[in-house]
């Protein structure tokens, strides 16, 4: 808890001397403003396979904790924005940050995002630091998605990533942006790893109702011993179909060597639809169908002769009774071609889980 609230002392003081000693030209008007926001959401789970160590399916990073009142993600965040420059710091704690971040290094698994951001041009920003990834439409923040729980798309690609981005957006309708990364969803760049990785995205938004969105990675995210190139393609389109029925569908393929200087490559794809309906500005349901194929275990390694290949239902139901508090239950069950999922001492095809959870913003 001291290295916490150390770290959170050090990032506040930083932002507001950064925001205090930001840089004015003779056409910069805005004197930049410091806002601060937070977001926190508890949950409880039961996964019908009674896990006895209760943890969920480790391909799960959010809200997989089994039959225990538990907390996904609390984060606080400090935003500076003025004309020329930018800047965020958020810090974080719960069961998201242990489980997704558990490969960095302690002190940063704190860390939501810390970035700073100049531009450089009318329609032109550099960014660096840690940043939201650039690939996906869901997030660790359960408010802004459409189910209670993360897709098996997004919860096996980044959430974050560390490097520098610039960023064009030459009109209301079309925005780009190149990245320079250390790694796929890093932090801290793999021990023997000098590779560089690029991501790229291009987003098309033609009116107010459809975004179109293509996102990729390249890179290697092993020491360069054992070098495995990796190709990752995500696209996905958002819908308002009517003022109350929404839809979003994506699809995600990936390839990678199957060894260092190999022609040949594994690949894994997923595509999901997601149905959104608002009944009220207070009721909205959501139904999910996905499907995960990763028969060579480069993301998913089940351990199972066909690889991970898990076709994925659900159903949710959000009950927002004020304006920053959100109420939500969902059923979710997973169906595997092999038998993935541990019941007891048994193998089992199917996973079944009900979840609720409460989460509060400011």
């Amino acid at each position: 808890m001291k290295k916490i609230l150390l770290l959170a002392g050090a990032m506040a003081a930083a932002i507001t001397m950064f925001a205090q000693d930001a840089p004015k030209t003779a056409t910069d008007n805005d004197k930049g403003k410091i806002t601060f926001s937070g977001y926190a959401e508890a949950y409880y789970s039961y996964d019908l396979n009674q896990p006895a160590d209760h943890t969920k399916p480790g391909f799960l990073y959010n809200y997989n904790r089994h039959n225990e009142l538990n907390l996904n993600l609390a984060m606080v965040k400090a935003n500076y924005t003025s004309d020329r420059v930018r800047a965020n710091v958020g810090l974080m704690a719960g069961t998201y940050p242990q489980y997704n971040l558990a490969a960095e290094p302690t002190l940063m698994q704190y860390v939501y995002e810390a970035n700073v951001g100049i531009r450089v041009g009318k329609n032109v920003w550099i960014d660096a630091g840690v940043m939201p990834a650039h690939i996906g439409f869901e997030s660790a923040i359960g408010k802004d998605c459409p189910t209670l729980t993360r897709s098996m798309l997004a919860e096996n690609s980044p959430y974050y990533e560390t490097g520098a981005k610039v960023t064009w957006t030459p009109n209301a309708k079309w925005s780009f942006a190149a990245m320079y990364l250390n790694g796929w969803q890093r932090i801290k760049k793999v021990d023997g790893n000098q590779t560089p990785n690029f991501g790229t995205q291009i987003t098309f938004k033609p009116s107010d109702k459809i975004l179109l969105n293509w996102s990729t990675y390249v890179g290697n995210d092993l020491p360069d011993s054992v070098r495995q190139m990796r190709y990752f393609n995500d696209v996905y389109g958002t819908f308002s179909i009517t003022e109350k029925f929404s839809l979003i569908a994506g699809f995600d393929f990936g390839l990678q060597q199957k060894a260092k200087g190999s022609s040949d490559l594994n690949s894994w794809y997923s595509p999901i639809v997601i149905g959104r309906y608002a009944f009220t500005d207070k009721f909205a349901m959501a139904a999910r169908v996905e499907y995960y194929n990763d028969q060579h275990g480069v993301v998913i390694n089940s351990g199972t002769p066909d690889g991970f290949q898990t076709t994925g239902y659900s159903l949710n139901l959000d009950f927002t009774p004020v304006k920053n508090v959100m109420f939500r239950l969902e059923g979710r069950t997973f169906d595997g071609k092999d038998k993935t999922f541990m019941k007891g001492t048994e193998m089992k095809n199917t996973s079944t889980s009900v979840t609720a959870s409460l989460a509060v913003w400011f």
